[in-house]
């Protein structure tokens, strides 16, 4: 078993000034402009795990945890096929991880009878935001495989997502015995 001070350090240096003039390396040397749709896409993934981070300082059920935990990796993984262009290292395998635990908490939850509203206690309100977070990164995605290549199971696993994380908010609102919010119709208001 290896000890920490034998393993490879990856980034022993943070503030390189390379991106000075608005452009930033990619893992496979080359180097585009900050706004470009690959690095909005992975900024996107960033901020979608930042927000899951969030999610995951909240005193969750571990079940949930586990299942938050192995989504950002996952979002970083998409994060690495997105930093060497035209790799692929998610697969189906994935994918039906992902819609498995979707039907396992969906079979948890009551139907729904009208829209939810996002909300709830502040855990399922944070994970509702991390739902849109969720949905942008799709987009961003979406906009670069319009112009390059990407891994179709990476655009699927984030359409997923966004999904799995509406489930989880009602999950939790529910395990909180939280009622949820409903949209109600204009003339019923």
């Amino acid at each position: 078993m290896s000890s920490r001070k034998d393993e490879k350090t990856r980034i022993n240096r943070v503030i390189t000034r390379t991106g000075d003039d608005g452009h930033t390396g990619l893992a496979d040397g080359s180097r585009v402009a900050k706004d470009h749709p690959r690095i909005e896409a992975l900024g996107s993934l960033d901020e979608l795990n930042s927000a899951l981070g969030v999610l995951r300082a909240h005193p969750l059920d571990e079940d949930l945890d586990r299942l938050i935990e192995n989504l950002q990796q996952w979002l970083f993984d998409i994060g690495g096929e997105l930093a060497i262009p035209a790799t692929a290292t998610l697969t189906d395998a994935e994918l039906v991880e992902i819609e498995s635990q979707a039907d396992l908490i969906n079979a948890e939850l009551p139907p729904l009878k009208e829209f939810v509203l996002p909300g709830g206690n502040a855990d399922a309100a944070w994970c509702h935001h991390c739902r849109t977070v969720a949905r942008r990164a799709e987009r961003r995605l979406v906009t670069l495989a319009a112009e390059e290549e990407v891994n179709p199971v990476s655009l699927a696993i984030l359409n997923r997502l966004g999904d799995l994380l509406f489930i989880m908010a009602r999950l939790i609102n529910l395990r909180a015995e939280t009622p949820e919010s409903q949209w109600i119709r204009r003339e019923d208001r």
